[in-house]
């Protein structure tokens, strides 16, 4: 095979057979295909699109390319969550020991924020000792023993895919559906879990820009799934606005522990309950949606989410007592609120804005390399729908970067404010099951 040819047959539009994409994918991993090919290669198939079958491909060759995690050692069927990205999005913190709490088997692996959106494990490790280096085995023992573990990316894990994405940030090749499809399947399915929840945001503060978008790209990952025998769920929601009422990194734990104490937003609530549903639907322990909720909710109110919380923190080096006292968690010596210069009601909130904003505090990366601020954020007092007067605060920042509360202030910019009250956004947009 040749890669000339290769990348010549995508560029007229020819469908290529998955041991010529084998061969790249591979040749490109080994260091054989450089950069300046698989760029060519990429921005051919950006322009050409891949079929279904290239597709699965793809993110086949993606996930040989390093290691896999086999999870048969555990018993039962074993869920995992993922969220394309949003601003404000706890959730994992929340659904992860609430699940597992259900008896449902929650082997996690996540990542960290990079940009204006977070990752949670910097969430969690807000406290003190936590850890997510563990070997395979000590994931294993540990999801057989509480139900629940979050490990980070291993060096060896899908190097396909971090390498092509490395290289389609660089390229203008990021927003192509196929690739995006096989970039987060292809994580998914590694791990080995047996059913796969997609919270699929789209809106100002998300990837995916909107509903016909998601959809798109809701079919390509049932497909991959349904090609490898997994179950896939897709649940479209809004990000017109940033999830609950913090952003970054301590004060999103925060708002998670008062959830799992039964307390906290409604918008996270809502969100957690919808996929939290699906998640142990998957695993037989309940026959509809409704009966799933009210489990869900009952392992809420009666406190066994959070012990369930607290016992996988624990084991993982978190230290309890921060948990058991949020006031202890990191906090940002300074602050600065920030006044509504009108009376009326939010009519938007543009949470791409209020993620950048959060960035530039300290809560987030510019860069791969960039230090966090486990203490920096933003606490929201207004959202959309909410009635202010001129002068009341909309939102408090918090830093430990007392330089960076000036450019803080343009915050505003993603306020818009109207006379009349508007109809709030609804949150779950569409179910692709």
């Amino acid at each position: 095979m040749n890669t000339v040819n290769l990348i010549k047959k995508k560029r007229d539009g020819e469908e290529l057979l998955e041991e010529e994409i084998e061969f790249l994918i591979q040749g490109y991993v080994n260091g054989e295909i450089p950069d300046y090919q698989m760029s060519a290669f990429l921005m051919a198939m950006y322009f050409q699109g891949m079929s279904e079958t290239e597709t699965v491909a793809l993110t086949k060759c993606m996930i040989s390319s390093g290691d896999s995690m086999d999870l048969s050692p555990i018993s039962g069927v074993k869920v995992d969550k993922h969220s394309t990205g949003g601003v404000g999005d706890k959730t994992t913190i929340i659904l992860a020991p609430l699940v597992a709490a259900a008896g449902v088997p929650v082997a996690k692996m996540s990542g960290r924020g990079l940009g204006h959106t977070g990752g949670t494990i910097d969430k969690l490790e807000s406290i003190q000792g936590f850890s997510v280096e563990m070997t395979e085995q000590q994931f294993i023992d540990q999801v057989r023993k509480i139900n629940i573990a979050v490990c980070g990316q291993t060096g060896n894990f899908v190097p396909a895919d971090k390498l092509i994405y490395a290289l389609r940030d660089v390229t203008a090749t990021v927003d192509q559906y196929a690739l995006i499809a096989s970039s987060v399947m292809s994580k998914k399915l590694a791990t080995g879990s047996d059913a796969i929840v997609i919270d699929m945001k789209v809106g100002e503060g998300a990837y995916v820009p909107d509903v016909e978008s998601a959809r798109k790209l809701a079919a390509m990952m049932k497909s991959i799934a349904s090609s490898m025998n997994k179950k896939l769920v897709v649940v479209i929601t809004q990000m017109a606005q940033p999830l609950g009422r913090t952003i970054g990194n301590a004060l999103e734990l925060k708002e998670a522990i008062d959830i799992l104490h039964g307390k906290g937003p409604e918008d996270v609530i809502e969100l957690c309950l919808e996929l939290g549903a699906y998640m142990i639907m998957f695993a037989g322990k309940a026959q509809s949606k409704k009966e799933a909720k009210e489990q869900l909710k009952e392992l809420l109110n009666n406190g066994q989410a959070f012990d369930k919380f607290r016992e996988f923190i624990d084991l993982q080096g978190g230290e309890i007592s921060m948990i058991e006292k949020p006031d202890t968690l990191p906090s940002g010596h300074f602050s600065k609120e920030i006044i509504s210069p009108s009376s009326g009601y939010i009519e938007s909130l543009n949470a791409r804005k209020v993620g950048v904003v959060s960035m530039n505090l300290g809560a987030g990366r510019k860069t791969k390399e960039s230090q966090i601020d486990m203490g920096a954020g933003i606490v929201l007092h207004k959202k959309i729908g909410d009635k202010v007067e001129e002068g009341e605060s909309l939102a408090t920042l918090y830093t430990n970067d007392e330089s960076s509360l000036k450019t803080g202030e343009s915050i505003l910019n993603a306020y818009t404010f109207t006379m009349q009250k508007p109809a709030e956004p609804p949150l779950i947009l569409e179910v692709i099951e």
